[in-house]
């Protein structure tokens, strides 16, 4: 797919790379190997429809890189699913992985319908099929290939391709329901899953504001309590964002749809406004807000940080101009065209790169996934020998002071860690960990004018480079 500025979603991707592949001192040859996918799958299949017409579909999965195993990527269901689409999304994978320490190689898959137009019984049997297809060639498994849900896919339909991998190992994989992650909590999932992208978008945008010299060098003071900011898309990412965003002191001012789009700049309650997408199908006609019937438009509208949530390449060279954000941080992937980048630059914008930004996801599937794995859920064994241990110290600063803890200090004193809270915690500390190895590679390439995007490529590369050498493919 081609974007209005001549360049495909992949040449994007492949751009972000050489910019950055510049700034290393690895052999070209091992170079072109980490920016090459490794192996990509190509499938079509029949379905029966509901009235009893066959349907061909076609659907594809990409493995990027092998240099860590498995590898580990979505699933879409969408019509914007090819070939290179798919590359380019497993390619981001590998590189997002890598940059937030989680050790899989990067994949994606997708298939190519308007999943609107189908059945639940049909999109099953089409989801099954897929799976089918998969475990044929080996394109899915705990330790070769493990799917997890993306655009137009949630719990349910990793549900149904658990269940048929499972079926299909006729019980002799001990490990067979890590097979995929983003499950049902009740099918082998984990708390947290669900919202963990959103949920990672926050903490990522809350650990760059407070940089203290570079919200300075944007005019804007440390942290995110107060900061303005316009979120394009409600789908998974962007609602969890944005809930995260207005928990963490932000205000949400701008929220834009494909419908359109609402603006208030006293801020719009977030919860209210999904609410009422749900009753109503349209944002348009909020109380309280601006109608704003392009949703384009509300790209453009004052704030400090602008959220794309959506798809590809919604920030290009015709709309980068007329940005007023001073941050954007890149929920989606790919959403600003390599032209849109320079003019962010060259504007002296920060923009928040969406291989860290947005691997929420993968990082709490990583944590599915090793919960799968071990076949215990976390907090299971800790839980209430931690409850016991508080509960001691607690007591015993009672007895000192003679006095005892209110009753709501003295439960919050004495909680153990659930599952939620040791996903959310790990999460945290991935997000912020991430961002200040960015940060520093930032500050190492200061002298080649690298940015946030271009430092955190570098960062992949190193590291996939690495693991490559270490191997010893590459002496």
């Amino acid at each position: 797919m081609t974007s209005h500025n001549g360049k495909s979603f992949l040449e994007q991707v492949e751009a972000g790379f050489d910019r950055a592949a510049r700034l290393t001192a690895h052999d070209p040859h091992l170079l072109a190997q980490i920016r090459r996918c490794n192996t990509v799958y190509y499938v079509t299949f029949p379905v029966r429809r509901d009235d009893g017409t066959i349907d061909v579909i076609e659907a594809w999965r990409a493995e990027h890189s092998h240099h860590r195993l498995p590898t580990k990527g979505g699933v879409r269901f969408s019509m914007s699913v090819e070939r290179d689409e798919v590359v380019a999304l497993a390619s981001l994978m590998s590189y997002k992985c890598a940059v937030v320490d989680v050790p899989f190689g990067g994949a994606k898959g997708g298939i190519r319908i308007d999943r609107s137009q189908y059945s639940d019984r049909e999109l099953e049997a089409i989801t099954r099929r897929y799976t089918f297809e998969l475990v044929k060639k080996r394109f899915i498994g705990p330790g070769v290939d493990v799917p997890a849900p993306d655009v137009g896919t949630g719990p349910r339909e990793m549900a149904w391709m658990a269940d048929t991998y499972v079926s299909l190992s006729a019980g002799d994989e001990l490990n067979a329901l890590a097979c995929v992650t983003g499950k049902p909590v009740t099918q082998g999932g984990i708390a947290g899953r669900v919202e963990a992208t959103g949920r990672g978008v926050a903490y990522g945008v809350r650990a760059a504001c407070e940089r203290a010299d570079d919200m300075k060098a944007l005019g804007l003071t440390p942290g995110v309590e107060g900061k303005r900011v316009v979120i394009q898309g409600l789908g998974n990412v962007g609602s969890h964002a944005a809930r995260f965003l207005q928990e963490l002191g932000a205000v949400i001012v701008g929220i834009a749809e494909y419908e359109g789009g609402i603006y208030g700049k006293d801020g719009l309650d977030v919860e209210a406004a999904i609410a009422h997408r749900a009753e109503r199908g349209s944002i348009l006609g909020f109380a309280g807000a601006e109608d704003v019937e392009h949703s384009a438009a509300v790209l453009e509208m004052p704030c400090d940080i602008l959220v794309p949530a959506a798809l590809e390449r919604q920030l290009t060279a015709a709309n980068a101009p007329k940005i007023q954000a001073k941050i954007v941080a890149e929920a989606a992937n790919g959403p600003t065209t390599p032209e849109a980048d320079v003019i962010f630059r060259e504007r002296d914008m920060l923009v928040i790169p969406d291989i860290y930004l947005n691997a929420g996801g993968v990082t709490v599937s990583y944590f599915e996934w090793l919960k799968n794995m071990s076949h215990v859920r976390f907090g299971r064994m800790q839980k209430r020998f931690e409850e016991g241990a508080f509960r001691r110290i607690v007591e015993g600063v009672e007895h000192l002071v003679g006095e005892r803890m209110p009753e709501g200090e003295r439960a919050r004193a004495v909680h153990g860690a659930s599952e939620l809270d040791l996903v959310n915690s790990g999460l945290e500390e991935t997000m912020i960990s991430g961002y200040e190895q960015v940060h520093e590679v930032r500050a190492q390439h200061a002298k080649d004018g690298a940015d946030l995007r271009t430092a955190a490529f570098v960062d992949a590369i190193d590291k996939i480079a690495a693991a490559y050498e270490e191997m010893g493919i590459f002496p």
